[in-house]
C-alpha cells in the first residue's frame, strides 16, 4: 500500500550543493527533518536561517508534526540547523554512535581539551540495526562509514537517505580522505546499501550538478548498479580504492571544512559566547597544508 511509503520532499540549498528532506508519514501526517542547513554568509562569518525557514514554512503548511530531526554524519560542508529546528519543534535530535570517534579526532585538531567528546549533543545516537518510528512508518539504521567515520544511512519504508556515500549515478562517489574517512570502508558501506532490494529508493545528500544540468538526488538502487560513473562493470575493492584514493589527492579541501566542523561536533551549536557576547572559531593553521 502506498502509504505504508514515505513521502519524500527535498530542499536544495545552492550555496553548498546539499539537500536536506521532510521524510512524512502521509497515514499520520507525521514527519522527520534531515540534515537541515543553517545558513553561513562566508564573507562576514555570520549565520541565519533562510533555508531551515523555508522548511520550517513547508512543515506547518502541509500541517505536519516534526517528530525528529536527523544528521546522517558530521558535515564539512555546511552547518547543522538540528538546534535551531529542535527549538522550534521541540523534536529530539539524532545521529550515529560513531560520533564520538568524529567528535575525538577533531577535538585533537581543534586543541578544545575540556570538548566533550561523547555524542551528548544529540538526544539520541543511534546503534546498526536499531530501530525507529516516523509515525507508522519503521525506520532502521545502517552503519555507512567511509566518507566520515560516523555516517550512517537512514532506512524508511522503501526510502534510504544515503548521505555522502553515493551521488545519482552521473555524480559517482563521495570523497575519503577526510580525518576518519577510508575509501574501503566507503566501498563496502556502498555495497551494502546497493544490496537492498532494486527498487529502493536513494537519497543523496549532494549534487554538484555535472555539465551543469539542474539538481537531482533522488535514484534508485537498481539505477545505481547499472549506472553509477565510479562502480560500473562491478568494480572490484581494490580497484574502487585505488580509484577513489588517486581521485581524492587531486581534490581541494571543502571551504567551510574547518567552520563546519567546529560546530558540527558540537551538534551544530556555535561556540559558547565569550565576555563580550560574541562566538569564535579557532581555526588552525597548516594542518592541512598540500606542499606543491
Amino acid at each position: 500500500m502506498l502509504d505504508h511509503f514515505p513521502v519524500v520532499t527535498g530542499f536544495y540549498h545552492e550555496d553548498t550543493c546539499s539537500i536536506a528532506y521532510v521524510v512524512t508519514d502521509p497515514a499520520t501526517k507525521r514527519c522527520a527533518i534531515l540534515d537541515p542547513v543553517l545558513d553561513f554568509d562566508r564573507a562576514c562569518r555570520g549565520t541565519h536561517t533562510s533555508f531551515a525557514d523555508r522548511m520550517i514554512g513547508f512543515v506547518r503548511g502541509q500541517g505536519l508534526r516534526v517528530e525528529w530531526v536527523l544528521d546522517t554524519h558530521p558535515h564539512a560542508d555546511h552547518f547543522s540547523a538540528a538546534p535551531y529546528l529542535k527549538e522550534i519543534f521541540g523534536a529530539p535530535t539524532a545521529i550515529g554512535e560513531h560520533i564520538v570517534t568524529v567528535q575525538n579526532i577533531w577535538k585533537t585538531i581543534y586543541n578544545l581539551p575540556d570538548f566533550p567528546a561523547d555524542g551528548s549533543q544529540w538526544d539520541r545516537r543511534f546503534r546498526d540495526g536499531e530501530r525507529f518510528r516516523i509515525g507508522e512508518l519503521e525506520g532502521k539504521i545502517i552503519f555507512s562509514p567511509g566518507h566520515t567515520a560516523a555516517s550512517i544511512t537512514y532506512c524508511v519504508g522503501d526510502a534510504a537517505f544515503i548521505h555522502d556515500t553515493l551521488f545519482v549515478p552521473d555524480g559517482g562517489t563521495a570523497r575519503a580522505d577526510f580525518p576518519g574517512g577510508d575509501a574501503r570502508s566507503l566501498y563496502r558501506s556502498i555495497r551494502r546499501i546497493l544490496d537492498l532490494p532494486p527498487e529502493t529508493r536513494l537519497f543523496s545528500g549532494h549534487d554538484y550538478q555535472p555539465g551543469g544540468r539542474p539538481p537531482k538526488w533522488e535514484s534508485t538502487v537498481a539505477e545505481q548498479r547499472a549506472h553509477n560513473t565510479h562502480l560500473r562493470g562491478d568494480v572490484s575493492e581494490e580497484a574502487y580504492v585505488r580509484m577513489r584514493e588517486e581521485r581524492d589527492r587531486s581534490l581541494p579541501l571543502p571551504g567551510l571544512l574547518l567552520d563546519a566542523l567546529q560546530v558540527n561536533i558540537r551538534g551544530g551549536r556555535l561556540p559558547e559566547p565569550e565576555a563580550n557576547g560574541v562566538s569564535y572559531l579557532k581555526i588552525p593553521l597548516n594542518h592541512f597544508r598540500r606542499v606543491g
